[in-house]
C-alpha cells in the first residue's frame, strides 16, 4: 500500500500550510517539542538510573515511578501533540526520509516498552523481580529513547 497520496494530502491541509508559510510558526513548535522531548527524557532518566542503582535510593523505585508518571504522560502528550502540526508542514520530505520512519517505528517501540514491560518492572517488587531484570530494562529504556532522540534530530540532517 502507497502511502504518497495520503502524505500529499497532509501536506496540503490548511494547517501544514499555515505553518510552512509562517516565518516563525514551526520553529515555535519545534522548540516546544523539544522542550517535550526533554521532559520526557528527564523523567525516562530519573527512573532508569534508579533502576540501574544510581541517585534517589532513598526513594522506592516504584514510588518514584508513580511520582514521575504525569511528568512522562505529558510530555508524551506534548510532543505529540506538536510533532503532528510539524509534520503536516513538511509530510513529502517526511515520506522519503528514512530517518523520519526510524523516529516513527522507535516511537512506538519505545512507548510500549515504557507502558508496558518498564511499568510493570518498576512497579514490581525488587526482591521479586532482581536487580539484573532492574538493569536490563532500564538499559532497554535508555536506548530506545536514545534511538527516538537521535533519529528525530537526523531527520533534519536528511
Amino acid at each position: 500500500m502507497d502511502l504518497l497520496p495520503l502524505f500529499q494530502w497532509l501536506e496540503d491541509t490548511s494547517i501544514g500550510a499555515a505553518i510552512r508559510d509562517s516565518l516563525w510558526l514551526f520553529p515555535v513548535i519545534e522548540s516546544v517539542h523539544l522542550l517535550a522531548l526533554a521532559l520526557i527524557g528527564g523523567a525516562i532518566l530519573v527512573v532508569d538510573l534508579r533502576l540501574l542503582g544510581f541517585g534517589l535510593k532513598s526513594q522506592p523505585v516504584a514510588a518514584l515511578a508513580e511520582n514521575i508518571h504525569p511528568w512522562l504522560v505529558g510530555g508524551l502528550v506534548t510532543m505529540v501533540l506538536t510533532g503532528v502540526p510539524m509534520f503536516l508542514s513538511e509530510a513529502i520530505k517526511c515520506y522519503y526520509s528514512p530517518p523520519f520512519w526510524y523516529k516513527m517505528s522507535f516511537l512506538v517501540v519505545a512507548t510500549l516498552y515504557t507502558f508496558g514491560v518498564r511499568k510493570r518492572v518498576a512497579a514490581a517488587d525488587t526482591a521479586k523481580v532482581g536487580p539484573i531484570w532492574g538493569r536490563l530494562t532500564a538499559l532497554a529504556s535508555l536506548g530506545l529513547w536514545f534511538c527516538v532522540g537521535f533519529s528525530g534530530r537526523w531527520i533534519a540532517f536528511y
